[in-house]
């Protein structure tokens, strides 16, 4: 679907109600839009989890505006089925992830890191001194910071 209120509308047909009843619990589902706008958005919340993180966020049940209590779980499998065709787990989303170099990229981190502007200097003109550098100091800074993910 394309939209959450159209999950909304769907929800109220199938559990009664007014779609404003259930349009916070499938915007939850579909507020990583924000983060990436493609159909693959759904990877982080549209599986099994999803719908179990979704109870926890809502709680067990809501009570729509007739007065009837819906189980989170049902709304929430809804959505996803809406938007899937089935309930997926996480890792049937995750199998078909490809590997980036940055994700198998790990480093053992010292017990004490050191700050490369603190320390630098002395550091840096040992290894210039020991021929282990040719890069300028701001360059071997740059490349002893630990570096964040892209």
């Amino acid at each position: 679907m394309a939209h959450s209120y159209h999950h909304a509308e769907s929800s109220a047909r199938k559990f009664g109600g007014v779609p404003e009843d259930y349009c916070a619990v499938h915007t939850w589902f579909d507020q990583t839009k924000a983060w990436l706008p493609t159909p693959a958005h759904r990877a982080i919340r549209h599986h099994a989890q999803g719908v179990f993180l979704a109870e926890q966020v809502f709680g067990v049940t809501i009570t729509n505006s007739a007065g009837r209590k819906v189980p989170t779980r049902f709304i929430g499998e809804q959505h996803v089925r809406e938007d899937c065709r089935c309930i997926p787990t996480a890792a049937d989303w995750l199998k078909a992830l490809p590997i980036e170099s940055w994700m198998v990229n790990g480093i053992l981190l010292p017990d004490i890191e050191i700050d490369p502007d603190a320390a630098g200097v002395g550091a840096w003109r040992q290894a210039v001194a020991g021929r282990q550098t040719l890069l300028g100091l701001k360059d071997w800074q740059d490349s002893h910071r630990i570096r964040q993910c892209p």
